[in-house]
């Protein structure tokens, strides 16, 4: 399989086992239609290994591990299960290290499906693949979507309370013996069997943090992330980008093209939508036309993209502006970016573009998908060589 494939499951009945060089600790949750668990019992891992229709089987550390789902037995309102692994030893990546996926018949055994997630590097744990179920059918599909931060980002992701690790005891403190609780539950019983669960990441640096809609319109600063989430849930309807600019120069027209490109999960570039094609991917993005002179109030083109349509190939947007006719950014007085709610008209995020370069392109912003189903906005603000939509496509790609 690839990234992002999927079969059909013949059986109601599969085991998936994650098998690698090194040992790696294998976990299932199940997931509700808004891509959460309904609480800390949907997670499946090697201390708590049994829930509903969905168990974790040890491998003993001979074998892999392995995640055994039992569509029949899975309650309704579980509309996927998610397979994930992380290295056993603690802080160890993935790089050079190629875990492969079996997807098996419960019934026989049989093998009807492998996937090893390509191009692995810094990721300390994956989310491999998923069981869900479509129309009424279960299926499976390849994922190989990696997380920096371990299995907490995962879980966390996902729902799950990842509890705080204890503050050190005073040096002068006797050591204190551990007390057992009367019944684990994860993930705060991992604390009573090795290995540790992974501690939650501490949080961002002042100016790159993440942030949601709970409060309002948001103004991002250049590197800054936005959850395009609000009250706890994603925001999966049409949005607008909006991107604007005004001549420096009191009577100079300025003649720039506002783009999206679209990519894969592995950074492959799926198509481009700019004024010389208006609609892409079955018409989830649309673009409003071009704007030749920059003058007058308000957007100069606005995109639209439909989040709900998007297929699952597409996991990041790259919102772009380039001057065809050459001209630079430093005869720009100002350009931004803002994120819309299409059927309200609310302004939801703003960019504005500060300091500007002597280049012909500039990556504004990027949407990435998220495993759980969320968008996140990214300010970028990179100024690049390139008068054409066709030129921004790597530099795009870099910037995933």
């Amino acid at each position: 399989m690839t990234p992002g494939s999927n079969i059909p499951l013949p059986t109601a009945r599969v085991t998936v086992d994650v098998a690698a060089p090194v040992r790696l600790d294998v976990s299932g949750l199940l997931l509700t239609a808004d891509g959460k668990v309904r609480s800390d019992d949907d997670f499946i891992f090697y201390n708590q290994p049994a829930g509903p229709g969905v168990t974790y089987r040890s491998g003993g550390g001979t074998s892999p591990d392995a995640i055994v789902v039992d569509t029949a037995a899975v309650p309704p309102g579980i509309e996927k299960i998610v397979v994930t692994a992380s290295p056993d030893a603690a802080g160890q990546t993935f790089q050079g290290i190629e875990p492969t996926a079996t997807i098996r018949s419960g019934d026989d055994g049989g093998v009807l499906a492998t996937f090893t997630p390509p191009r692995l590097g810094t990721e300390t744990a994956l989310v491999v693949v998923e069981i869900y179920l479509r129309n009424g059918a279960w299926k499976a599909r390849a994922v190989g979507q990696g997380y920096a931060d371990g299995l907490a980002g995962i879980a966390t992701d996902f729902g799950v309370t990842v509890e705080e690790p204890a503050a050190p005891a005073a040096a002068q403190a006797p050591p204190t013996p551990a007390m057992t609780p009367a019944a684990p539950t994860a993930p705060a019983a991992a604390a009573t069997a090795a290995p540790p669960m992974p501690q939650a990441p501490p949080p961002p640096a002042p100016g790159t943090g993440k942030i949601n809609l709970d409060k309002g319109r948001v103004s991002l600063q250049k590197n800054q992330t936005v959850s395009l989430v609000k009250g706890g849930r994603p925001l999966l309807s049409q949005v607008k980008m909006g991107l604007g600019w005004e001549p420096a120069f009191r009577g100079k027209d300025i003649d720039l093209d506002a783009s999206v490109i679209a990519y894969g999960p592995q950074r492959n570039h799926i198509d481009s939508c700019y004024f010389g094609k208006l609609s892409i991917v079955n018409g989830a993005i649309k673009h409003s036309g071009d704007n030749l002179t920059g003058e007058g109030g308000g957007d100069d083109e606005v995109i639209v993209v439909d989040l709900g349509r998007l297929p699952q190939e597409v996991s990041g947007l790259v919102f772009t502006v380039n001057s065809f006719s050459g001209q630079k950014f430093t005869e720009v007085a100002k350009a931004y970016c803002r994120l819309l709610d299409a059927s309200s008209g609310e302004e939801l995020v703003r960019f504005d573009l500060t300091g500007a370069e002597a280049q012909t392109g500039v990556l504004m912003a990027k949407l990435i998908r998220q495993y759980s189903g969320e968008w996140e906005m990214t300010a970028i603000g990179t100024f690049v060589k390139a008068r054409t939509v066709r030129n921004m496509v790597k530099p795009g790609a870099e910037s995933l």
